[in-house]
């Protein structure tokens, strides 16, 4: 696909006229995809798809449009004719003043190859460790390739294979216990280890449940709790834009608000799914620091952005959201949580997280799959959904007390159009309180 790619960007480019330029990216991934259902598969298949977007630019004004490649000699006549469409809008549309692209040629190459075993084994791996079990699950693995190509020389590709299995085990009273493992290397040991730990939660789910009353409990939010959080905190919390307008939801901290000196939250590129360059054809730096000690460091700026609002450009994506992010890694041992959390709420998941005030941080959500009571260091039962409402201040500033030494890979579950290439390596999270209203 390598050469494809580049053959075909190449003989476009040799047909761009002299005052435009010609900016293509492509999209592509060939992927497996296996649902199951009591352990069992329920559905299975492989997808492969390329799309190519074709930006043309001339005189400060663009035009963009995207095909689907075939892999084939067709593909040069469409994309021809593609851009032949695009000269015609060119010319009907007003200067573009907050267009800002490379013109400096950085050409680079990534290849990652994973070692991910052919989907029928993986079949096999869960009807082993997830037998008798009421096991749902969606796998998808394979390689994902972004790439782009410009007229003006520049050349970058990417090429990663991963895999994604998110699952839940099921109760019949709806009770479940849910899980996941992902990642560029799929070791079998890895994955029975947490099928088996899943087991062994399902069995205290089978203990009744404790319908706590609203108040504020000591919580430990593991990695995948926490993920929610950062999740929500993505959208617009560290865009240059949405600071710039005064849309962020870390608002207060351009102001002087702090988090606890425990967080560290970088966009780190180097060693992720995201590739290290973008749409405009800028090269990313390694990482970005986004909070830094608990005080807000840089925004994610894109290059509109950048030019708007006379930014430094650090290779954003449109959007100007994470694609990589990581917090900083604490103290905590995991063997040492439950007697560190003492008494209090072991929480696994949360879901249907919102803003229930955006200028102040705070977010409100449920309690989701296996919520423990713990007393006195030790699991006793589990217990009824609850609803927080909290503030960002209060759980990752004055009430955080430890972060986990230990920190899981969390990879985008997303495939809607195609696999995403988001992913987050967090800690778990041991907070001192968490408001509980519901």
């Amino acid at each position: 696909m390598n050469s494809a790619f580049f053959e075909l960007t190449d003989a476009l480019c040799r047909n761009i006229a002299g005052s435009e330029t010609l900016l293509c990216s492509l999209s592509a991934e060939s992927s497996d995809f296996v649902r199951f259902n009591h352990a069992r598969v329920r559905q299975s298949g492989s997808v492969v798809q390329r799309y190519l977007t074709l930006r043309l630019v001339r005189e400060g004004r663009q035009a963009s449009a995207t095909i689907a490649l075939a892999g084939d000699s067709g593909d040069l006549a469409m994309a021809n004719d593609a851009i032949a469409k695009l000269r015609e809008v060119l010319v009907q549309l007003p200067p573009d003043p907050w267009l800002l692209y490379s013109t400096e040629p950085r050409s680079t190459s990534n290849e990652r190859r994973g070692k991910l075993p052919p989907a029928e084994e993986i079949v096999q791996h869960v009807a082993s460790a997830a037998d008798g079990t009421d096991f749902v699950g969606f796998y998808a693995a394979g390689t994902i390739v972004r790439a782009f190509a410009n007229s003006l020389g520049q050349r970058n590709w990417h090429e990663v294979e991963t895999f994604n299995f998110d699952w839940s085990l099921h109760l019949q009273d709806n009770r479940a216990v849910k899980d996941g493992y992902s990642g560029f290397e799929w070791e079998p040991c890895v994955f029975e280890r947490r099928v088996r730990e899943c087991r062994e939660r399902l069995e205290l789910m089978k203990v009744p449940a404790r319908t706590l009353p609203p108040a504020e409990y000591r919580v430990y939010l593991a990695p995948r709790a926490l993920e929610e959080v950062t999740s929500l905190m993505q959208g617009d919390a560290f865009s240059a834009r949405a600071q710039e307008t005064q849309q962020s939801a870390l608002l207060r901290m351009a102001h002087g608000e702090q988090l606890s000196p425990l967080v560290s939250l970088t966009e780190r590129i180097e060693s992720a799914v995201a590739p290290g360059f973008q749409d405009d054809g800028y090269v990313r730096p390694d990482e970005v620091s986004l909070i830094a000690g608990g005080r807000l460091a840089a925004p994610l700026v894109s290059a509109r952005s950048a030019r708007e609002y006379e930014l430094q450009m650090n290779g954003a994506n449109a959007r100007e959201t994470p694609e990589a992010l990581e917090m900083a890694a604490g103290s905590l041992e995991s063997a040492e949580i439950l007697a560190a959390l003492e008494t209090g709420l072991y929480v696994s998941n949360l879901w249907y997280l919102n803003y229930s005030d955006k200028p102040a941080a705070r977010m409100t959500g449920m309690t989701r799959f296996a919520t423990f009571w713990v007393d006195n260091g030790r699991i006793v039962c589990p217990v009824s959904p609850l609803r927080f409402d909290d503030s960002l201040y209060r759980m990752l500033g004055e009430n955080l007390v430890a972060l986990t030494r230990e920190r899981e890979l969390l990879l985008s579950t997303s495939t809607y159009d195609e696999r995403s290439i988001s992913s987050a390596r967090l800690p778990g999270a041991l907070l001192g309180s968490l408001r509980f209203t519901l």
